[in-house]
């Protein structure tokens, strides 16, 4: 992201105590016997996280694929390019019906029908995010969002209280009108808002392998470019590893690349870490 975030959060006691962004998208939103045992996981992680003393967890969802299915429907064409979608004035009301609607709708019943205390937002609610339309590409992307500051004040709120923030990726100008915000970035501006400790990406590998297919632990960014070098690291996933690493320094805590599809991957050291520059800096 080109902007610096910041968060009146960081005044708070506790604003440096435990705290996982979960972002979750892609193939597990599609799998409804992931659901249950994902989100069953991802509850049991807040509840270890607050058993330390920490504030717990907050979840940011994507939907691409059922965007793609309701433009489909509708006969409407829908253009990517440079991992973003294209979104002109007359697709946003359609996008938000999904993003924020059946999808983020269908989240929290799940999450409800677990016993969770789940609350949904958008990103401009409660003033959590203050969005723009994006500046950052040399083409014409329409409606399409980038954080620029925020207060995670609604956030602690909740934490507190003891419920689980579940946050789409729509997002608004200042005088209100709807952005579609990419769910990765969006997920790394709220773990850098919230003062994260963790932004944990949910994806269908159980980390980065080594030449010998071993997950490795750990990765900082030099060892991100020998792997890209040697060709261990190839095709599909250079392009995850890189997005984590950039995630990694957006949202100025380690990010940690982990499997949905495996029991007990959200919670330890499953999957693999990669270290932001502050933690290289630490």
């Amino acid at each position: 992201m080109p902007h610096t975030l910041t968060s009146p959060y960081a005044s708070h006691d506790n604003a440096h105590a435990e705290l996982t962004v979960v972002k979750i998208g892609g193939a597990l939103l599609d799998s409804a016997d992931a659901f249950k045992s994902t989100f069953t996981a991802i509850l049991a992680l807040d509840r270890e996280i607050r058993a330390r003393g920490g504030r717990g967890a907050v979840l940011v969802h994507g939907g691409g694929a059922a965007v793609d299915r309701q433009f489909t429907r509708l006969g409407l064409e829908s253009e990517k390019r440079q991992g973003i979608r294209i979104t002109p004035p007359e697709h946003i009301d359609d996008l938000v019906s999904v993003l924020a609607g059946s999808v983020h709708q269908r989240l929290l019943g799940l999450l409800h029908a677990l016993g969770a205390r789940a609350v949904g937002l958008s990103l401009g609610d409660g003033g959590l995010c203050r969005c723009q339309v994006t500046t950052r590409f040399a083409f014409d992307a329409g409606l399409v969002g980038e954080i620029i500051d925020g207060d995670a004040a609604i956030l602690d709120t909740l934490l507190r209280d003891g419920f689980l923030p579940v946050l789409n990726s729509i997002g608004m100008t200042q005088d209100g009108t709807p952005l579609n915000v990419n769910a990765d970035d969006a997920a790394s501006a709220i773990a850098r808002i919230a003062c994260a400790t963790e932004l944990l990406l949910l994806t269908d590998v159980a980390g980065v392998l080594n030449a010998s297919n071993a997950v490795i632990a750990e990765l900082d960014a030099a060892g991100i470019d020998a792997l890209i070098a040697d060709g261990t690291v190839s095709g599909g996933m250079t392009a995850k590893v890189r997005a984590a690493q950039e995630a990694a320094v957006a949202a100025g805590c380690p990010v940690r690349i982990a499997s949905w599809r495996e029991q007990g991957s959200l919670s330890g050291n499953a999957g693999t870490r990669i270290l932001s520059r502050a933690a290289l800096l630490a």
